[in-house]
């Protein structure tokens, strides 16, 4: 087995140990054994976007079948490491830490993993019976490089998730979808530029501060996943919805489709 894949089933095993005592082998899920988690968005997409490898778990053997360990491991070598205790229901510790590897290391291991996972649609599976003995060549090597270029937009707007933004209480309290999004410049680096509003507003509403909220994007997106596709486009850029779930550029020629979210 890989070095690294070594390393990182020790330091759950000496985790569990350390914060878990009182689970026993015969708790977990085959005796505690370590998975590879690919199955939400792939190897490439975690790498690229994430800036990790997908999340290595073991699991409680009940079932409810929640996790017992979560470890991430960054391109830095950087490691996080979540203990759940109370059957998976509660995290109990955080833990931080690094192995000793260089990034090409842990790029190589992220194409054998790619090569050995993915492109065999093998997913979620036991690290103990993945091939990662395995020699890769310069195309699988350019074949996983170029797909970053496929993940720049969702990596930017991830990246704008954490920014701030301004909307109005007509979405935030009464319910109703984004109906008017526009991007004006960022007063600062935490600033995304981006206001969105009902569609529904008036100016002597929009005017009063107490209507508008300063929230994070990702609030936004939490009360309205269909800005989602429209975030990382320039300062200038005004949307309005006009169906259920797609926005169009404001040409001044279109009502705004209204609708309320669903409860």
């Amino acid at each position: 087995m890989n070095r690294i894949l070594n390393e990182i089933k020790e330091i759950i095993k000496q985790n569990l140990n350390k914060y878990l005592p009182e689970v026993k082998p015969i708790d977990l899920e085959e005796n505690g054994t370590v998975y590879y988690m690919n199955g939400k968005n792939g190897t490439e997409f975690d790498w690229y976007v994430n800036e990790h490898l997908p999340s290595f778990m073991v699991f409680y053997s009940d079932k409810q079948n929640l996790g017992a360990v979560k470890l991430s491991i960054y391109t830095d070598g950087g490691l996080e490491l979540y203990i759940y205790g109370d059957k998976g229901n509660k995290v109990i510790k955080v833990v931080k830490n690094s192995i000793e590897v260089t990034e090409n290391e842990l790029f190589n291991l992220a194409v054998i993993l790619k090569s050995e996972t993915d492109d065999k649609r093998v997913w979620d599976a036991s690290i103990d019976i993945i091939n990662t003995d395995v020699d890769i060549d310069d195309e699988k090597i350019t074949k996983f490089q170029e797909s970053e270029k496929y993940f720049e937009p969702t990596k930017n707007r991830m990246k704008l998730l954490n920014q701030m933004s301004y909307l109005s209480r007509k979405i935030l309290e009464e319910g109703w979808k984004v109906g008017y999004m526009c991007r004006d410049e960022a007063m600062n680096e935490n600033d995304s530029g981006w206001s969105f509003m009902a569609g529904n507003e008036d100016d002597k509403y929009i005017n009063d501060y107490k209507n508008i909220a300063l929230v994070s994007l990702y609030e936004v997106y939490q009360l309205d996943p269909d800005i989602w596709n429209y975030i990382d486009n320039p300062v200038g850029t005004k949307f309005i919805r006009v169906s259920s779930n797609e926005f169009e550029i404001d040409k001044n020629d279109k009502e705004i489709y209204m609708e309320k979210r669903k409860v």
